[in-house]
């Protein structure tokens, strides 16, 4: 009786054990001592166990380490077009203060997105203007990406009709061509690791992390036919307008930091969107129009690669990109705020 007493025993603690490695999944650290989560160590839930995948449709752990929640949580790693710091659609964008807002531009020019003292990211618009419209119909095509003295560019290539087996993205560090495998989980690192790309599905989708900065999730799209009809696009037979959809998500973004999404971070932005409004559309062409890809010469751009940031006047918080849609899938008003 006291052996099968403590078979039983035993069966009932390695049952425990199992459960509890069921329940959780890896451990998680800050290793940034301006973090409140310092090396202190944060569990994966069950529904997402680890912080990459096979499956690029499952969700990852991550872990916020400028919260003082501590905890890890669950993202998608594609772009979330219904959550803040997005930008999609022709194009649609949702600032950091969770309002839904369009911004036109102009086909084939380039608008600073963000210009902080140390980031600057502009896009490229293509598009259309069928007879008879005031302005062009627009999407974004390329992001460039500028910090210290470094640049970085990726953009949807152009193609004729779409191909889901094809690759659509091209990238470029400080002016060279890079040649990222693909590949789901495929990674490239600059020389000096201040910029990492990462492969979220075989091919069409990737992260951008430079470390301590920006996080940007990229996805490529063609504008379907379903679109074209519901919208009158009038795209051309030779042209699929392949563009991006894209997510961003910032750390410690300055109170001067400016842009067509940049602005939206200030902690004292009034938004011009009208509330109620099924598209409010805001400008600012003059104001963060920028000559080329890689330069930060709008009127209102401010970044300074000799600059150094001033931490006391850091923002010092960053704007997630986790699945907080909640159900409102139209994106009016305010989706997801922290």
């Amino acid at each position: 009786m006291e052996v099968l007493g403590r078979n039983g025993l035993f069966i009932i603690l390695l049952l425990f054990v199992s459960g509890a490695l069921q329940t959780y999944g890896e451990t998680k650290t800050c290793s940034s001592k301006k973090s409140p989560c310092f090396l202190k160590k944060m569990n994966c839930p069950a529904e997402c166990p680890t912080s990459s995948s096979k499956d690029p449709k499952a969700k990852v752990c991550y872990i916020d380490c400028d919260s003082p929640i501590c905890k890890a949580q669950c993202k998608r790693r594609k772009p979330n077009c219904n959550a803040p710091g997005s930008g999609c659609y022709d194009p649609r964008f949702i600032g950091g203060d969770g309002i839904v807002f369009y911004f036109h531009g102009k086909s084939n020019q380039h608008f600073s997105l963000v210009s902080d003292l140390n980031l600057q990211i502009n896009a490229r618009f293509i598009g259309l203007r069928p007879t008879g419209r005031t302005r062009d119909y627009t999407w974004i095509q390329a992001l460039g990406v500028l910090f210290d003295s470094n640049t970085f560019s990726l953009e949807a290539a152009t193609a004729t009709t779409w191909d889901d087996e094809v690759d659509h993205l091209k990238f470029s560090y400080n002016g060279i061509e890079l040649t990222i495998p693909k590949g789901h989980l495929s990674v490239w690192r600059s020389p000096e690791n201040d910029v990492r790309v990462e492969r979220t599905s075989d091919k069409n989708s990737v992260t951008v992390i430079l470390p301590e900065v920006a996080e940007i999730s990229v996805n490529v799209v063609p504008v379907t036919k379903e679109d074209d009809r519901i919208h009158n696009y009038q795209i051309p037979s030779d042209d699929c307008f392949a563009h991006l959809e894209v997510q961003f998500r910032f750390y410690g973004l300055s109170s001067k930091v400016e842009g067509v999404l940049g602005r939206s971070y200030r902690p004292d932005f009034q938004n011009p969107a009208k509330p109620g409004v099924a598209m409010p559309v805001v400008g600012g062409e003059d104001r963060y129009g920028t000559t080329s890809l890689l330069s930060a010469d709008c009127s209102s751009c401010i970044f300074s690669p000799a600059g150094v940031l001033n931490q006391k006047d850091s923002l010092l918080m960053e704007y997630s990109m986790l699945d907080c849609t909640g159900g409102a899938t139209s994106g009016n008003g305010i989706v997801c705020r922290k």
